[in-house]
């Protein structure tokens, strides 16, 4: 049981850290930072915007980080607050058309590395890694919340 445990973790950390180095070194371009790529493709399927809020929610990140990343991305012109006097956590956060432009790139290069990071899996079988990454996160998710069993 250790074995799997040291297996499974050391695997998801490995891809971790892969995956930060990739996306830092392609945000680099922009001047931003690897955790941008997200708020960035989480703007793009929203087109309408969202909250900083919602953004916290979908990302995963405390109400500090999307505000500093709010503030850099709203300085280098790629997103703009608007409604509720653009208090942060009201106003609606969208993509300006350069936002949109970056965040296109993003999703490219994004969907490029999981093509290349996937290469040698049939689809069979990353079927059953979906499913099966999806069950593991939702049964941690479960644990995180009611604790481990007795």
């Amino acid at each position: 049981m250790v074995q799997r445990f040291e297996r499974f973790s050391f695997a998801i950390m490995e891809i971790f850290r892969h995956w930060h180095k990739i996306t830092a070194d392609e945000m680099e371009k922009y001047g931003l930072k690897g955790t941008h790529s997200m708020y960035l493709a989480a703007l793009y399927r929203e087109e309408d915007g969202i909250t900083a809020t919602r953004l916290c929610d979908i990302c995963g990140k405390d109400k500090g980080d999307v505000s500093r990343a709010v503030t850099i991305m709203e300085q280098k012109g790629l997103v703009v607050k608007t409604g509720s006097g653009a208090n942060l956590y009201r106003a609606k956060i969208t993509l300006t058309p350069q936002g949109r432009a970056v965040a296109e790139f993003v999703r490219s290069r994004a969907a490029l590395a999981v093509e290349c990071a996937g290469s040698g899996i049939s689809d069979e079988d990353r079927a059953v890694l979906y499913r099966s990454l999806d069950i593991i996160a939702t049964n941690l998710g479960k644990i995180s919340k009611e604790g481990l069993p007795e």
